[in-house]
């Protein structure tokens, strides 16, 4: 099993460079993005209370579907269509006309798929009756793939899960520190191993990565300009045993 050096001082330099993130942002709630990139409302930095209704808990995890191969201002507006309906409610979108959830979500894109994939988990949310879902009951949900179970356990449920995204890779690989084709419960471990197990450091960390990786790994960025790449590159990896 491969070990990630150096995790802790990365979260650090994260933390201590762009500062709490606030995620997952709510639609409904005033705070503003503290790094003004993607959306510029509904994030609440240092407050790690939220969600604390069901349907905030629901918001969380219709995001978690909806950002699938999306950017969230996108998911914002979908949201916020939603919002309008009064439907960010898990038993008003069971009873939702498919036709008009489609429309809502429409700025997802691939809104065939997606509003099934919103009925899916709806049915299995409103069926947990308030209970914390385990990552296979997620996992068994069309639709839901690894990154979504993990967010939405994360994020919504409040449960300490690493959660590994297209980002995670990027910057990680970049660095030498795992392999970007390293399978996704790999990786996920090599972080889970390395920190220990702590909600408010995994929700920062998770969405210090996207913050960071907007800057310096976009299709325009010159990578080599990483301060990540540059402290940590000469680490590289190491093997256990």
């Amino acid at each position: 099993m491969l070990q990630i050096t150096n995790v802790i001082r990365i979260f650090n330099l994260l933390e201590t460079t762009y500062g709490p993130q606030g995620w997952w942002p709510l639609v409904d709630y005033r705070g503003s993005n503290p790094t003004k990139t993607g959306s510029v409302q509904g994030y609440h930095p240092g407050d790690y209370s939220l969600p604390k209704t069901t349907n905030q808990m629901y918001e969380i995890c219709l995001g978690s579907l909806l950002t699938q191969s999306v950017g969230w201002p996108s998911v914002e507006k979908a949201l916020t269509n939603l919002k309008k309906l009064n439907a960010i409610n898990p038993r008003t979108i069971l009873s939702m006309d498919e036709n008009v959830l489609k429309e809502a979500i429409k700025p997802v894109g691939y809104f065939n798929q997606k509003t099934r994939k919103v009925k899916e988990f709806t049915k299995f949310f409103v069926g947990l009756n308030g209970r914390t879902p385990t990552r296979d009951e997620l996992l068994s949900i069309w639709g839901v793939g690894k990154e979504t179970a993990d967010s939405m356990l994360l994020y919504a449920f409040k449960v300490p899960t690493f959660v590994v995204d297209a980002y995670t890779r990027r910057i990680f690989s970049h660095i030498g520190l795992i392999d970007e084709k390293d399978e996704y419960d790999e990786i996920k471990a090599l972080f889970e191993e390395n920190i220990t197990p702590d909600l408010e450091t995994y929700q920062e960390y998770h969405a210090l990565i996207v913050e960071h990786a907007k800057r310096f790994y976009s299709k325009q960025a010159d990578r080599k300009l990483c301060p990540l790449y540059k402290k940590f590159a000469k680490g590289g990896r190491k093997r256990k045993g």
